[in-house]
């Protein structure tokens, strides 16, 4: 298949996992398993910020971006991460321009956790069904109402919108990822390498 080019957006105080795991399952991915170390991942994956400088997260790892959004070149795949830092993002010209601008260009739009929530402000939510953090699902409901709240599913899948529930539902959603792109049984086989149990069901992974 042809190379995808994955960015994942980053902000100060950005859950860890939220962007981590999406970015293990894609960077791990390979069409054939047998030859893993002398072929690369059918993804590239990049880390993309508003400015050319390291980011802190939620824990405090400084990580540093491969692209700004000036420089980020074209998409093919937008992930989208949650955390803390979403509420001032929410309120950033910067970041809400910068989405509604690449969800044009990219054929899928994804997101982690409160992720969902940048999308939902910068418009892009408006008619689809999605999904987020738990403790933020009322506030989905209430900022959104032309928004479908799905509060059991682990993954929302709504054709070039995937949401996905809190923090390490980001891996299940990048497997959604690359069993749309590469097929289910390379999804399972990354999954496998990763020693991550491939998701059977989608149901919500914890009661509320």
């Amino acid at each position: 298949m042809e190379k995808k080019r994955v960015g994942i957006v980053l902000f100060e105080n950005i859950e860890v996992l939220d962007f981590c795991g999406p970015f293990e399952v894609l960077s791990a991915t390979r069409l054939n398993e047998q030859r893993r170390w002398e072929e690369s991942s059918p993804f590239e994956v990049l880390l993309v910020a508003e400015k050319n400088a390291p980011v802190v997260t939620t824990g405090g790892m400084k990580v540093i971006p491969d692209h700004t959004f000036e420089s980020c070149p074209k998409l093919d795949i937008l992930v989208v991460p949650g955390g803390w830092g979403t509420r001032k993002e929410l309120k950033n010209p910067a970041m809400l321009n910068w989405l509604r601008t690449r969800a044009s260009e990219v054929e899928t739009m994804t997101a982690v956790c409160t992720g969902s929530m940048l999308l939902g402000f910068a418009g892009l939510l408006d008619g689809h069904r999605a999904t987020t953090h738990w403790r933020a699902l009322n506030w989905m409901r209430e900022s959104f109402p032309s928004v479908t709240v799905e509060d059991d599913k682990h993954v929302v899948d709504d054709g070039a919108l995937i949401t996905s529930a809190g923090i390490s539902a980001g891996i299940d959603m990048a497997l959604k990822v690359v069993e749309r792109y590469c097929g289910e049984d390379i999804a399972r086989a990354t999954a496998k390498h990763m020693e991550y149990p491939y998701p059977e069901n989608n149901a919500r992974k914890i009661k509320f």
